[in-house]
């Protein structure tokens, strides 16, 4: 209810059951029942709620409830990540080169700094990149410092939305580190966690550029799900000469087809030690013949400061070759103006809940207030949607 109506403080909470007599009828009490100590939300929080995930199966069940009512289809989803500040702040940090998490004794720390050890070799967290953050808070050391917002840093969780896009329903949350690999490593979690619950398998996947990795595409592409995502793509030029593009791909064979109709190959030659020939992972490169760009009437379009062309290839062209063609088409378009449907749900978060700013800390406190809020979000957009009938009076 804290949740629905913006109240972020349980103290306040408390008062206002107090006070309001809807929120006492909401939750059972008559006008001589006792409110409940304030400290009852934490204790039963870090003890009992997180022990049997009740946070997760609450929000599990409102997904379930806007799917018996027909809210969700699972045709198509979209996916994006937002910043929320963390309680935590650089006065009480240490830099990268000064942190040591073998020098900590879980028996002495607190609570928030217990689960961070526990998160170390998970991929939302520790495990999501060996990258280290250029600043560790003591309190929180699990949270991320970034300067994403283009403004001055801070330590922050990232909230991962997945919504079905036909009533903007959220269908998972996650939440994860701060950083783009744990952020788009949390999709394919949510993808399977949605079609092992619920039996949800969208034929298409709607992202921002964040998402349109090679790994990712393929990903998506090997399940049969139509990335609509824009694919990061650093092939282009900006000096005139041939793009990538204008190359001709030839897949039976192996090569690429210039303009000119001369072939760039990986390997000229049949190698008895297969170590030594084409392995089908990581980068591949195509070259031209050397002799045969010198003398081609186009070399100074295609590569004048160069003795001959060369063209990369990456191990999931394929699919990032699919996105490219769905990027093409009409129901691509209309994909993204169906995105702003999860930036929408963003900003309600923030503004209307007014969760800009995590007041639990730790993974297991972000992920409780992330599942919270995106639990309030769904029965909101129910209340909206089916009204409850109203009551005639007698005459």
């Amino acid at each position: 209810m804290g949740y629905c109506f913006g109240i972020r403080s349980e103290r306040r909470l408390c008062e206002e059951v107090h006070l309001n007599l809807a929120y006492r009828w909401f939750c059972r009490l008559d006008l001589s029942d006792r409110v409940p100590d304030h400290s009852t939300f934490s204790k039963n929080r870090h003890g009992r709620f997180r022990d049997s995930e009740l946070l997760r199966h609450l929000f599990e069940t409102t997904v379930a409830r806007c799917i018996a009512e027909g809210l969700v289809s699972g045709q198509r989803m979209a996916i994006d990540a937002s910043l929320i500040e963390a309680d935590a702040n650089k006065q009480n940090s240490t830099p990268k080169d000064d942190w040591d998490a073998a020098r900590i004794d879980p028996a002495d720390a607190p609570r928030a700094v217990r689960e961070y050890l526990d998160t170390l070799d998970e991929a939302a967290f520790g495990a999501a990149s060996e990258v280290q953050p250029k600043f560790t808070s003591h309190s929180d050391p699990a949270s991320q410092w970034t300067a994403a917002r283009k403004g001055p840093a801070f330590f922050s969780y990232s909230d991962n939305y997945l919504i079905d896009t036909d009533h903007g329903v959220i269908v998972d949350v996650e939440a994860t580190r701060s950083i783009r690999q744990a952020e788009v490593g949390s999709t394919k979690t949510m993808l399977k966690r949605v079609k092992a619950r619920f039996g949800l398998h969208p034929e298409r996947l709607i992202a921002d550029t964040a998402y349109g990795t090679g790994p990712m595409l393929g990903w998506l592409v090997d399940r049969k799900i139509a990335p609509h995502i824009p694919v990061i793509d650093k092939s282009g030029r900006n000096d005139g000469t041939w793009t990538r593009a204008e190359f001709e791909w030839d897949a039976e064979n192996d090569q690429y087809i210039c303009p000119e109709g001369h072939e760039l190959k990986q390997f000229r030659r049949n190698y008895s030690d297969p170590n030594r020939g084409p392995t089908g992972n990581g980068t591949a490169r195509y070259r031209a013949l050397k002799d045969v760009c010198q003398a081609c009437p186009s070399k100074a379009k295609c590569c004048p400061n160069a003795e001959a062309r060369k063209i990369t290839r990456e191990e999931h062209e394929d699919a990032r070759q699919v996105a490219r063609d769905i990027a093409k088409t009409r129901q691509y378009d209309i994909s993204m103006k169906l995105r702003k449907k999860v930036e929408m749900l963003f900003a309600h978060l923030k503004r209307i809940l007014g969760l800009g700013r995590l007041r639990l800390r730790g993974p297991c406190g972000a992920n409780d207030e992330f599942l919270l809020a995106a639990t309030a979000q769904n029965l909101r957009k129910l209340a909206k949607i089916f009204p409850a009938p109203q009551q005639t009076r007698k005459a």
